[in-house]
């Protein structure tokens, strides 16, 4: 049978998601899932939800900012595809945004189609025990069209390989270790967050450009991401003592609370919803940190 070059390419992601060390960065992974599935497939982008300890739905990662954007706002408002998949664990076919199927998820079909997203599809994320989270394929006008039946199937084949590394330490995958390095991943997209809405802000370049300069670094140097998005490094940056900056009143390291005047939530570092960077590092673009 003769090997076709997207087969080969298929393969070699395949072979990326499984080959990690044992201290492998958990987030790392998740994203770069959605690289390889944005790469791969005709696709606008794709973004990964997982649950955390609690066993609430949140968002991990994304191919680029309008898909982190989207599913967050999935998790926001309860509903979406990515929601769905991860507490059925079942796939999602492809559906349009528009027309009578976007009243599954009215909402967010609204703010989808605001971004330019007319079309998603969900794989769940299972590691041999359970369904740990979701990856979210997402469709807009520019794409060519949206993936079939078999492309859905490698979305499916290249999610079950990154959820394998989860827990592989264990002779037992059971949930409790899973969650563990999922808690992980979580933790570390905060950091990584406020990483890229410094970095962003000091270079003067996009939240997407700042993110893929944060991940060559690391490789460049043999570093995990998140080792080295804490703290935000520059000659002004500050050290790990006082990062974040502090509330008058308040130790070293504490984290700032106050509100940004824009979206009225700092969302304890996860993104303030106006600007998607966290006012902590006063990268707020709506607001000018105000």
């Amino acid at each position: 049978m003769d090997i076709t070059e997207s087969q080969a390419r298929v393969a070699e992601a395949m072979r990326d998601l499984v080959h990690r060390t044992t201290d492998f960065d958990p987030l790392e992974l998740l994203h770069d899932l959605t690289a390889h599935v944005a790469e791969l497939l005709p696709v606008a982008g794709a973004g990964v939800t997982v649950l955390d300890e609690l066993g609430r739905v949140e968002y991990a990662t994304a191919s680029d900012e309008r898909c982190r954007h989207l599913e967050q706002v999935q998790v926001d408002l309860d509903e979406g595809p990515c929601l769905e998949a991860t507490r059925t664990g079942l796939a999602l076919a492809v559906s349009p945004l528009t027309g009578p199927p976007a009243l599954r998820w009215p909402r967010f079909a609204r703010n989808a189609r605001r971004v330019g997203i007319t079309a998603v599809a969900a794989v769940p994320l299972r590691s041999p025990a359970v369904t740990i989270g979701a990856l979210n394929l997402m469709s807009d006008q520019d794409s060519d069209t949206a993936p079939n039946g078999p492309q859905i199937r490698i979305a499916q084949a290249l999610a079950d390989a990154a959820a394998t590394c989860f827990g592989h330490q264990q002779e037992a995958r059971d949930q409790a270790s899973v969650i563990e390095q999922l808690t992980i991943a979580l933790d570390s997209r905060l950091v990584i967050e406020q990483a890229k809405g410094v970095l962003s802000e000091r270079l003067k370049v996009s939240v997407d450009e700042a993110f893929q300069r944060l991940r060559q670094h690391a490789r460049a140097r043999q570093q995990k991401l998140t080792a080295l998005a804490w703290p935000p490094r520059s000659p002004k940056a500050p050290s790990p003592t006082n990062w974040p900056p502090a509330e008058p009143g308040q130790p070293a390291g504490a984290h700032r609370t106050v509100a940004c005047r824009a979206c009225r939530a700092c969302r304890a570092c996860r993104a303030c919803r106006a600007c998607r960077a966290c006012r902590a590092c006063r990268a707020c673009r709506a607001c000018d940190g105000r």
